[in-house]
């Protein structure tokens, strides 16, 4: 089965998006990057997800560049983790704009050097509401940059593949469940504390998806302790 370099921050989408390219057979390769967020807990998990699905896992070290992407709550400490989401373009400090494109040039190069047949990113319907660069015409235009250039260098069919984006967050949750994916075992949280806060738009998130499965929610919350 072809092989695919997933970008998998350790959060509930990109592991849902890694098992089931387990389940499906291919030789998948999780990639984190370190673009200087706010914390990296998140790769911790992505490191179990790899381990439990006995596929590779490598960390892209690229923490200079968070210092210049200033304005976002994710990666400029002056800017507070609000308590609330937003849609529409511009509107959110949660978003740090061109990232997937950022993470997408390196998962090709990545492919490149692996010979891999494609690189896959877990953007949800949800996303396109606000982060630009998760929209079907971004990822169509993407692709076609990256087939100019590599062409030559990388595997002749590469292709990029976004499993998950005619799902919303419930319908993620609904899939994971099928797989079987331990929801402990990821981390949504923006502010990285020991527990996740239940408060920050991450969380919100988190919490009204399970809602909206019908699944019980196992994870733990700052609110929640006793």
């Amino acid at each position: 089965m072809p092989k695919i370099i997933a970008i998998v921050s350790g959060g509930m989408d990109s592991v849902t998006m890694a098992y089931q390219f387990k389940e499906q057979g291919h030789d998948v390769h999780l990639l984190s990057v370190d673009y200087g967020q706010r914390h990296r807990k998140e790769h911790k998990y992505a490191a179990i997800a790899a381990e439990r699905l006995g596929a590779v896992h490598q960390v892209a070290d690229l923490s200079a560049v968070g210092a210049l992407l200033r304005g976002s709550s994710l990666t400029d400490p002056t800017v507070d983790v609000p308590e609330q989401t937003w849609n529409g373009y511009g509107e959110s400090p949660n978003i740090v704009p061109n990232r997937n494109a950022l993470l997408l040039s390196v998962a090709f190069a990545v492919a490149v050097a692996e010979k891999a047949e494609a690189v896959a990113i877990g953007i949800m319907a949800d996303d396109t509401a606000s982060v630009p660069d998760s929209t079907p015409e971004f990822l169509g235009s993407f692709i076609a940059m990256e087939r100019l250039a590599t062409a030559g260098y990388a595997h002749p069919g590469l292709d990029l593949l976004a499993p998950l984006s005619g799902l919303a967050k419930s319908g993620v949750v609904t899939l994971g469940e099928r797989l079987g994916v331990p929801w402990t075992e990821t981390w949504t949280c923006l502010r990285g504390e020991d527990d996740h806060c239940a408060r920050c738009a991450a969380c919100w998130e988190r919490q009204e998806a399970f809602t909206a499965a019908g699944v019980p929610d196992p994870t733990i919350y700052q609110e929640r302790k006793q």
